[in-house]
């Protein structure tokens, strides 16, 4: 393992040439919603300008349309006018003032575009997308190879360093190398030197538009995780021709849209496919760029130090944290924000058509909004509970010069996310806690830990606002036998660790039920941090030869140790409800597993023989040897009312303000929020507003809080 501070090859410069990148990290393109927002760009060039700031080597934007009909869907981001680069001026501009160099990425969508006007190489219908798409004519290609030339000028013209091709994800230049995709019979089909002429003339006619100083980097698809996707062969020969073609740099691009393999998410190993990077990078004697689930310095420094690499991209690391690079070259690796692969608030927020964000971080993208501006007054402040909201309300109130003291009755921080943690493919969350551990001390928060605090303690020390993040308890179920021995909490399962019997019925089907699914499904392997066993699992080749990385490979699911049901009331699809990038992952993985899942059922009682239940109109009784009940929580808000009594400032936050599952983008967002507005208001705790109304005098005595200004009235 790398000791900390010491990431010699990841903080090193790298030569192009005519520039110079200052350090081994490329911020990866991801597209955050500010690229349609009506005052995006502005908003952008904030964003980007941390990140720079921050010590990034290369920023690369999310995807640009390269014409009208390569946009990802209505109204999406294109670089087709000169009227689209001046905007794009005011992003070059802060970026360049913060020291940083930043690349557009060109994108055409092809057939996995959400409008009718999607094309392709051939008239074959994506299977994940509902438009089916135009097949190019021979003009039409030469159309879109001159939108991505048109693109990249326009880019340059703005004051772009560079433009990323996109080519892989099953994009159009992936369809045109795929015999999935590209069944044409003319000189764009056939032959794989045909099909691959299409992303080599891309980069050809770019390097011959923009000159020897420009930054072309080609993302190129070393593992399609598709059948019929490109062979290693193939790959090679791709890469090498792009190479002589003129580009600076190839990065690496993992898996098609449409693939059923999880290539980002938490349960992917870290640096899962790093190695297939080391691979193609004795092939060509441009730099490569591995990518994908590195969210770590020591993870980064091992790949270029195991020479797999000689840039790593991360992408959502950079939503975490825009300080990272600057962080790890001070020695201050606990105090970066480690993106935990979650998805919640930038891939689900991208495909829900929301702003981008981070659960850890839920500045990123709010740079100009939400702003952390020191306190003209400090105030003294109690939180209660120290999880994931009373963590991130106690750092920026503290970071804001707030005196904050932090209670918790449990012996240590984190609050739901010490049970999160201990699911198979969650670990990930304990880097958050480390990071809050550390940001606690930096910032100087009394921590008091172990002890329950009651009312009276929090008024008789005065304090000026006390914030309850006392969280969330599970919520009793309204069924005839819920106190028989066989039940269970999921509490009792996770954090107590009770034991569970081999035939299990868990009642509810949210994320918590899957959680407690997977922890008691899970076999001796953890595929979260075991790259052989998540191969094996997702079917993956692990030499990378078989074609796209998967054809002819066998799923090798480890045996299950328990028979599991897993069940809801609602007809809908189980885990419909989940996240919209990861519910088919979690759900894949029950059915792997062989849980049960059944839906649109009633409970009728628990007794010695099992969970009796009604599916359809048939009676059934589940012989099982435990239930366990994670169907809703309620809110904790005992010390609420007595404070308030007291004319003492409260606030909820997190599962105290509203019980809503785990919900830790929720808290986080919310705590944060909170803290920074804190300076802004002057508390009156009771006052009196009197009025007329119909004639008729009438007062009314209400919890008020004033800015200053209406405070003096």
């Amino acid at each position: 393992m790398i000791k900390s501070n010491q990431y010699e090859k990841l903080l090193q410069p790298l030569d192009l040439g005519y520039t110079q990148l200052r350090s081994r990290v490329i911020m990866g393109s991801m597209h955050t919603g500010l690229e349609e927002h009506y005052e995006g760009l502005g908003k952008m060039a904030e964003f980007f300008a941390a990140r720079a700031r921050g010590g990034v080597g290369l920023i690369i934007t999310g995807g640009y349309g390269t014409s009208p009909r390569a946009a990802l869907g209505p109204g999406s981001a294109l670089m087709v006018t000169e009227e689209d680069s001046r905007k794009h001026e005011i992003v070059t501009q802060r970026v360049h003032e913060e020291g940083g160099l930043i690349a557009l990425q060109l994108l055409n969508a092809g057939r996995q575009a959400y409008h009718p006007d999607a094309i392709a190489p051939s008239a074959i219908k994506s299977p994940i997308y509902p438009f089916p798409p135009h097949p190019l004519s021979e003009q039409e290609v030469e159309d879109e190879l001159e939108g991505f030339v048109n693109a990249a000028a326009l880019a340059q013209s703005s004051g772009y360093d560079g433009v990323e091709v996109m080519g892989p994800e099953g994009y159009l230049i992936n369809q045109f190398l795929s015999s999935r995709s590209n069944q044409r019979e003319d000189s764009w089909g056939g032959s794989y030197e045909n099909r691959m002429r299409f992303p080599v003339e891309i980069v050809s006619r770019i390097r011959k538009r923009v000159g020897e100083k420009f930054i072309i980097v080609y993302r190129l698809s070393m593992l399609d995780l598709v059948p019929g996707g490109s062979s290693w062969e193939e790959t090679v020969m791709l890469a090498k021709a792009i190479e002589s073609a003129g580009a600076t740099i190839i990065n690496t691009g993992i898996g098609w849209h449409e693939a059923r393999i999880p290539t980002i998410a938490t349960m992917v190993p870290r640096a899962a496919f790093s190695s297939v990077t080391g691979k193609l990078k004795k092939e060509v004697s441009i730099p490569v760029s591995a990518s994908n689930r590195i969210n770590t310095p020591e993870v980064a420094e091992q790949i270029l130090a195991d020479n797999e690499a000689d840039l790593v991209s991360m992408a959502r690391p950079m939503l975490a944290d825009p300080e990272f690079v600057n962080k790890a070259r001070s020695g201050q690796r606990a105090n970066i924000n480690i993106c935990i692969g979650c998805n919640q608030a930038c891939l689900d927020h991208t495909f829900m058509g929301k702003r981008s964000s981070c659960l850890v971080n839920p500045r990123a993208c709010y740079e100009t909004e939400l702003v952390y501006t020191p306190t003209e007054k400090a105030k003294k402040v109690a939180v209660v509970g120290a999880g994931p909201a009373g963590l991130a309300f106690s750092v920026v109130a503290a970071q804001r010069g707030h005196n904050v003291t932090l209670f918790d009755a449990s012996n240590e921080i984190g609050g739901q996310f010490n049970y999160a943690k201990q699911i198979p493919g969650k670990e990930e969350f304990q880097e958050t806690i480390n990071y809050f551990r550390a940001e606690l001390e930096k910032y100087a928060v009394t921590v008091c830990l172990g002890e329950s605090i009651d009312a009276d303690r929090l008024i008789n020390d005065s304090y000026d606002e006390v914030i309850l993040a006392t969280g969330i308890v599970p919520r009793d179920l309204d069924l005839e036998g819920a106190d028989h021995q066989k039940v269970l909490s999921y509490l009792d399962v996770i954090r107590d660790k009770k034991p569970v019997g081999k035939r299990v019925a868990i009642i509810g089907a949210g994320g918590i039920g899957f959680d407690v699914a997977e922890f008691l499904a899970h076999g001796k392997t953890n595929t979260a941090l075991d790259k052989k066993s998540f191969f094996e699992e997702w079917g993956i080749d692990v030499g990378f030869t078989a074609r796209g990385g998967v054809e002819g490979i066998k799923a090798d699911v480890e045996p299950f140790p328990r028979e599991i049901y897993l069940l809801q009331r609602k007809s809908s699809k189980v885990g419909a409800g989940l996240g919209k990038t990861t519910g088919w992952i979690h759900r894949t993985t029950m059915v792997n597993k062989g849980v049960k899942m059944l839906n649109g059922l009633s409970y009728q009682k628990i007794d010695d023989a099992g969970l009796h239940i009604t599916l359809g109109d048939e009676p059934r009784c589940l012989e099982v040897d435990n239930v366990i009940i994670c169907a809703g929580q309620e809110s904790l808000r005992s010390l609420q009312e007595p404070l308030e009594t007291a004319n003492i400032p409260v606030h909820l936050i997190g599962g105290a303000d509203k019980a809503l599952e785990l919900d830790a983008k929720r808290a986080i967002d919310q705590g944060s929020r909170l803290a920074a507005e804190l300076q802004k208001w002057m508390v009156t705790p009771r006052l009196t507003l009197k009025f007329v109304h119909n004639g008729v005098k009438k007062w009314l005595l209400i919890n008020a809080y004033f800015s200053p200004c209406y405070a003096q009235l």
